[in-house]
């Protein structure tokens, strides 16, 4: 068991209820419909992730780099994706402008299609 990964899991998945228990009842009438459902998909893949993350800290450790590269993309794409949709979605009770923020949720995406596709890499490599 890695438990740098179980405890960054842990955490974020902390962070993953309390952000979901935010939106469900601190946003709710404060934001539009349209963010709100945006602020439920940053919780949505922020919690897919952490779970990723729960398997990943239980994956038989090997000399190979994927554990470690799948960790830090699901750790970036929960910050850019998950991330960038709680600022977008907010935008209207925070006044935050932040038209940078557009690119910034593929790129989360990205990060998340590649830890995944280093984790297959790994379970076919896997003796």
């Amino acid at each position: 068991m890695n438990k740098k990964i179980l405890a960054t899991a842990c955490f974020f998945a902390a962070l993953a209820v309390i952000l979901g228990a935010f939106g469900a009842h601190g946003l709710k009438g404060q934001i539009s419909s349209s963010a709100l459902e945006n602020w439920k998909t940053a919780v949505d893949y922020h919690f897919y992730h952490v779970l990723g993350l729960l398997f990943l800290s239980i994956f038989p450790g090997r000399a190979s780099k994927a554990p470690g590269l799948t960790f830090w993309c699901f750790l970036i794409g929960i910050l850019f994706f998950s991330g960038s949709l709680y600022l977008l979605s907010t935008r209207e009770i925070t006044g935050l402008q932040a038209s940078f923020l557009g690119p910034i949720t593929p790129l989360g995406g990205m990060f998340f299609i590649i830890g995944w596709i280093s984790l297959f890499v790994e379970a076919i490599r896997s003796k």
